[in-house]
């Protein structure tokens, strides 16, 4: 037969673990949500369709604010994207845009890259693109790189 004190001890142990413990607190990124207003959303989507090529970075491509903006700006340029079809957006400069972008895109990170009105992704996604040459294959059937010179084609004639 069991003896009080043990059943006791079990019986205790037994109930305690089956209370329910204390609500986890909810991630601060939850608790900071801001729904994506039907103006920033509007700005956003003729943003995202100006250009072939549009980028949401912190900073300028010639001035990028942080080393993830400046990554993918580096990536950009060595793939031989035309500038003339890139559009940068500087989220530093609009919080409703800053916060407003991620919402719009499911995409916690900024810089944010879309082509052709599509998102690819942010500089993480972009870094192992470029290095297993995804990328490339990509901006090249976007028809958004530079055009090759052709060797015969270098320029205006000298005179001699």
């Amino acid at each position: 037969m069991f003896s009080r004190s043990i059943f006791r001890k079990t019986l205790a142990t037994a109930t305690t673990l089956a209370r329910p413990t204390a609500l986890p607190t909810l991630p601060r990124l939850l608790l900071t949500f801001r729904p994506l207003s039907t103006e920033t959303k509007s700005a956003i989507d003729a943003a995202v369709k100006s250009a072939p090529v549009v980028l949401f970075m912190k900073g300028t491509p010639e001035q990028p604010m942080c080393g993830f903006s400046r990554a993918t700006v580096q990536i950009l340029g060595l793939q031989g994207v035309d500038p003339e079809k890139l559009a940068a957006y500087n989220v530093l400069e609009d919080e409703d845009l800053r916060h407003g972008i991620k919402e719009y895109s499911n995409w916690p990170t900024i810089p944010q890259l879309y082509l052709n009105e599509e998102f690819v992704g942010g500089c993480d996604i972009l870094v192992g693109m470029h290095q297993s040459g995804e990328l490339e294959e990509m901006l090249e059937k976007a028809g958004v790189l530079v055009p090759a010179v052709e060797e015969g084609s270098a320029g205006p004639k000298a005179d001699a």
